[in-house]
């Protein structure tokens, strides 16, 4: 059977639209990501929120994932690169947050 696969991206909690390739690579990215983290396995269920300059927050498979100054700078970076201005959001970027079903 073919799995289902959801990817929602939230900017200053205002749902942004994705089409098919930006949705592919916001996957791709954010998996990568992750997968780069010691101590995470499969994504089954990701929230991966950046609040602030210093303040990014995974949560995989029901369980927080501890991060050090480091990797919360490079996924801060990382995905405020991706994201620059989207459509829809009023602003400065505040809150980002991503969410992977797999």
């Amino acid at each position: 059977n073919l799995m289902t696969k959801e990817v929602t991206l939230t900017g200053n909690d205002v749902s942004i639209k994705l089409d098919y390739f930006v949705e592919e690579y916001v996957d791709h990215v954010v998996a990568g990501i992750v997968g780069s983290l010691r101590g995470t396995g499969e994504i089954r269920d990701l929230e991966l929120t950046v609040e602030d300059e210093n303040t990014v927050r995974i949560h995989l498979n029901g369980e927080d994932v501890s991060l050090k100054p480091f990797p919360v700078l490079i996924i801060r970076q990382t995905l405020a690169g991706l994201v620059k201005t989207p459509k829809g959001v009023d602003g400065p970027l505040r809150t980002l947050r991503v969410t992977l079903k797999h």
